[in-house]
């Protein structure tokens, strides 16, 4: 394969998405259409090899491994099910399928989980969080109770109320209405620029 047509970085963030989703090679197989799709099957299987080889794993492996290693030996999920009771996990609004799974299975027990996260600042989907993790929390988690911060205590009014309206806008965010003390302040100033370098 030309890196100039196709980038190794570019493959790495496919593999690192299927991994993100705890997508095996051989599911990715089963689920290639085309030309191109193969041909990153078989970069995947190749690159899960060199790693076996060297008896390796790379980041997206520690989560996705975990989670397939409960999902086939139970006993090892009940070991530390047991050995925890209480999950904390910040900004939940950027957990990937592999992570929400992971905190499902190891919080199923005890059903003691504290997730901190705001849906509406969700900025990584771009590495595979997925923003509905924390939108689904109550349904996911029963007996959910939801705690709002809603004050801002850096942002003046002008600039809350300039950020509520455009957020507003979103269909698929909880609500909430962010509020501040702090009532003086410049109004918000918008600008249109070419592109990031002229930014």
């Amino acid at each position: 394969i030309d890196d100039r047509s196709v980038s190794p970085r570019f493959i790495l963030g496919k593999i690192s998405r299927l991994k993100n989703n705890c997508i095996t090679p051989r599911a990715a197989a089963d689920a290639a259409v085309g030309y191109s799709e193969q041909e990153l099957v078989n970069i995947y299987k190749s690159y899960q090899k060199a790693l076996t080889d060297q008896d390796a794993m790379d980041f997206d492996d520690l989560i996705m491994m975990t989670v397939l290693l409960f999902k086939s030996v139970p006993e090892i999920l009940q070991k530390y099910q047991n050995m925890f009771r209480y999950y904390l996990i910040d900004e939940f609004q950027d957990t990937n399928a592999s992570q929400f799974d992971l905190v499902k299975m190891l919080a199923e027990k005890s059903g003691n989980i504290f997730a901190v996260g705001d849906d509406d600042q969700s900025i990584y989907s771009w590495r595979g969080a997925q923003v509905k993790n924390i939108l689904s929390f109550e349904n996911e988690f029963k007996n959910t109770r939801v705690f709002k911060l809603e004050q801002n205590y850096r942002s003046t009014k002008k600039i809350l109320d300039f950020s509520n309206a455009v957020i507003s806008e979103n269909a698929n965010r909880a609500p909430k209405e962010l509020w501040s003390e702090r009532l003086t302040g410049d109004a918000v100033a918008v600008t249109r620029y070419r592109d990031d370098r002229q930014e």
